[in-house]
C-alpha cells in the first residue's frame, strides 16, 4: 500500500513495515546484517549529517551498490512512509545532488550517494526507525505500531541547486513549497511584527550537536493572530508533517499547545525573488519544536553556469524535537570533527 492510500498513522506504519520487509527479502544475509541495527543503538545519532558521505560514514547500505530491484524496493519504503508532497521533495533533493554530480565543477564524487538503515526490526506491532540520507538529506523516522506514533525528529532537509532542469526538460524546484509557506507567513505580518521577527538572532543546531535549544529573541507565538499562527504551523508542517494527515495533526497539535512561547527569528531577504539577494535564514524554537533554515553563502565548489548554487540555491535545514528526538529511544551523542557541523549560531556549511 502506498502513502496515497494511507490516511492514518497505523496505516502508514503498516505500509512502511511491509515495504521494509519486502526490501529485506531482496538482500543477501550479509546485506541484511549490514542494514539492521538494534533499535536503541546510539549509531543512529552519529550516522547522519549535513556533510558529504566521504566526510561522515553513514549507517546501512549504499544505494549505489544495490541492484536495480533493490533500489526500487528502497524507494517503495520511502513512498509508503511519506506523503505525496514529501516524497516529491525527497526525490527532488536526491536528483538535485545527481544533477550537480553530472553538471558541476565539484570534486565531491559522493554526491548522489544515499544510504538506508533500519534500527529495530520493521514491524507494525513494535518500534523501529527508518534512517535514509546522503549529503543534503537525512531522514530519521521513528515508527511505533504499539503506540501508533511516528516522529521525524530529527531530520535534515537540504537543497542545491534551488532550481534545475532534468534531461527530459522538466524544471524541478524542491523547496518551492517551503519558500512559499515561509513568505506567506512573513507577508502576513505587520511592519511592527516584521521588525520584531528580524531583530532576533537566527540559530542553528547542526546534526551531531546535542543542543540546548535556547529560544533567543524574535517574534513569539503570543504576538500572532490566529491566522498568523496557522500560517506558521503550515510552514512547520514541511518538516513535521511528512507522513499522513493523522500523524501531522498530532504533531502540530503538540507544537500548537506551546506556540505562545515559541520564538521565530528571520534574516535575509523579505520577498520571494531568487533573482536578487542571498536568500533567507530563519529559526523556530519552542518547547516542542526546533526548526532552522539557513542559506549557505557558498557553492562548496558545485558551480553550474547559469544555475544558482549559493544563497537561495544552497540551503541546509534541521528539524528537532527538544522533548522527543529519536522517539526518546536514545540520547543525541555529540559527534567530533566535521560529522556534526558547526553548532550554536554558525551556518551549517557543507
Amino acid at each position: 500500500m502506498s502513502t496515497t492510500d494511507a490516511a492514518t498513522t497505523a496505516e502508514t506504519i503498516s505500509a512502511t513495515a511491509a515495504a521494509a520487509q519486502a526490501f529485506l527479502a531482496t538482500l543477501t544475509d550479509e546485506q541484511v546484517e549490514a542494514v539492521l541495527y538494534e533499535y536503541d543503538d546510539e549509531t543512529k545519532t552519529t550516522s547522519w549529517s549535513n556533510f558529504p558521505v566521504t566526510f561522515v560514514e553513514r549507517a546501512g547500505l549504499n544505494l549505489a551498490e544495490l541492484t536495480e530491484e533493490q533500489q526500487t524496493a528502497v524507494l517503495a519504503v520511502l513512498e509508503s512512509l511519506l506523503s505525496d508532497e514529501a516524497y516529491a521533495t525527497v526525490l527532488g533533493i536526491m536528483r538535485g545532488d545527481e544533477y550537480l554530480l553530472e553538471n558541476s565543477s565539484t570534486t565531491e564524487d559522493s554526491l548522489g550517494q544515499y544510504y538506508i538503515a533500519f534500527f529495530g526490526d520493521p514491524s507494525d506491532t513494535s518500534a523501529f526507525e527508518v534512517q535514509f540520507g546522503g549529503h543534503h538529506l537525512g531522514i530519521n523516522a521513528s515508527l511505533d505500531g504499539s503506540a501508533e506514533t511516528i516522529t521525524f525528529a530529527p531530520t535534515h532537509l537540504g537543497v542545491q541547486p534551488a532550481v534545475y532542469t532534468t534531461s527530459d526538460g522538466t524544471e524541478v524546484q524542491p523547496f518551492d513549497g517551503i519558500y512559499t509557506d515561509a513568505f506567506a507567513f512573513f507577508d502576513s505580518l505587520t511592519a511592527e511584527q516584521q521588525a520584531m521577527l528580524t531583530s532576533g538572532d537566527v540559530s542553528m543546531c547542526a546534526p551531531g550537536d546535542t543542543c540546548e535549544f535556547a529560544t533567543g529573541d524574535g517574534l513569539t507565538g503570543a504576538d500572532l493572530s490566529d491566522e498568523q499562527k496557522q500560517l506558521l504551523l503550515d510552514l512547520m508542517a514541511n518538516w513535521v508533517g511528512m507522513a499522513d494527515d493523522e500523524t501531522t495533526e498530532a504533531a502540530l497539535a503538540k507544537i500548537e499547545a506551546t506556540l505562545d512561547t515559541t520564538v521565530v527569528a528571520w534574516s535575509g531577504e523579505t520577498t520571494y525573488d531568487m533573482s536578487t539577494g542571498d536568500g533567507i535564514s530563519f529559526s523556530i524554537s519552542g518547547p516542542n519544536v526546533y526548526i532552522a533554515f539557513q542559506a549557505q553563502q557558498g557553492s562548496a565548489g558545485a558551480d553550474v553556469e547559469g544555475v544558482t548554487t549559493s544563497g537561495w540555491g544552497h540551503v541546509h535545514t534541521i528539524y528537532r524535537d527538544p522533548t522527543n528526538d529519536y522517539a526518546n529511544s536514545v540520547t543525541q551523542q555529540a559527534s567530533t570533527g566535521m560529522s556534526g557541523g558547526p553548532g550554536g549560531g554558525g551556518p551549517a556549511n557543507g
